[in-house]
């Protein structure tokens, strides 16, 4: 009876994830629609889908939607899904439920070599700030894990102070430098995150980058299920630990880096949303990292939303919007996983 129970079991989870995959899609479509309709002008559901889909240049309202609300939007929810696979991914390697790149640090080390190259190369192009964003994230990444494993087993507790104080030192400098090359304002809009300079032309590098990635990620759910286990019965079961370890850490850094140069540091999104994926499909990574994908991408086109319409026609940045639900969230499981860091 078992046996027979197995395959009907692993069939209704299958058709359950689709249905709730399929239901959380057509959310993130309607907040899309949605977000592109409201802001400081609203705009008629009509004139919305006349500018998506037959676009007439000389129309200002059209205008408006197809060059201004319309990539931000997109942006918002590339980045979104791409910060919360982040944190799936995270999560799953190192089996520790706080990790982020906000609160490892690895946005912070994007941050500071986008800092480096505005104050020693201005004019730079962004496809040249995307590499260097994303080496930054990669150098932080290793400087986090050799302080985190130094002088014994590298635990989830280490990790996560390890990655706490490279966020403030790499932060502190990035400040340092933005005081001494009098780019405050430059730098205002990296630091506290958002997607009103996401153009066009960085989606046409930003959008195939981040689904590649993507996709990358869900290859590796069904090994992240079984590392989630533990690395012994991993490897029992014929999983290479360490080769999907790098894997996985180079789609996260890969991703972070990514968004962090597009749109700057916005943390928490990758804290939250994983867990919310787990409550609604399971443990499974091969769930997990879709339904991420979308749920992440479904809260920042609401942050960024909320960012512009509290207090038009002035935009409240979208970090602030996130930390409102992340901070709580970050406080809550910290206290309810607690004893299992250590």
């Amino acid at each position: 009876m078992q046996d027979k129970r197995k395959p009907q079991q692993k069939r209704s989870s299958h058709i359950l994830f689709f249905l709730i995959f399929f239901l959380a899609v057509i959310g993130l479509a309607a907040a899309m629609f949605f977000a592109v309709s409201y802001g400081a002008k609203t705009l008629s559901l009509q004139t919305v889908w006349t500018a998506v889909f037959d676009y007439q240049s000389n129309v200002t309202e059209q205008q408006i939607i197809h060059e201004l609300r319309l990539p931000r939007v997109l942006g918002a929810a590339l980045v979104g899904a791409a910060f919360a696979v982040v944190g799936a991914l995270m999560q799953g390697i190192t089996r520790n439920p706080l990790a982020d790149a906000g609160i490892l640090g690895i946005n912070g080390g994007a941050m500071f070599v986008v800092a480096l190259c505005f104050a020693f190369f201005p004019g730079i192009p962004y496809s040249a700030l995307m590499f260097f964003s994303f080496i930054g994230a990669v150098l932080s990444t290793l400087l986090i894990f050799a302080i985190g494993a130094a002088g014994g087993v590298l635990t989830p507790l280490r990790l996560t102070v390890a990655g706490a104080v490279v966020a403030a030192l790499l932060h502190a400098l990035s400040s340092g430098i933005a005081i001494y090359f009098d780019l405050s304002q430059d730098l205002a809009f990296w630091y506290a995150g958002g997607v009103a300079g996401v153009k066009w032309p960085q989606l046409t590098i930003l959008a195939p980058v981040i689904l590649i990635v993507i996709v990358w990620a869900m290859l590796l759910g069904r090994s992240l299920s079984l590392l989630s286990l533990g690395e012994d019965t991993a490897a029992n079961l014929g999983v290479k630990t360490r080769q999907v370890r790098i894997l996985g850490m180079t789609a996260a850094v890969l991703l972070a880096g990514v968004s962090v140069s597009a749109v700057g540091s916005i943390g928490f999104v990758g804290l939250v949303i994983p867990h919310i994926a787990r409550k609604l499909v399971g443990v499974d990574y091969r769930f997990v990292i879709p339904m991420s994908a979308i749920l992440g991408a479904m809260l920042l086109v609401f942050a960024d939303l909320a960012s512009r319409t509290v207090n038009p026609p002035r935009e409240l940045a979208i970090g602030v919007m996130v930390a409102l639900v992340g901070v709580p969230f970050f406080l809550y499981i910290a206290r309810k996983e607690g004893r299992n860091l250590s």
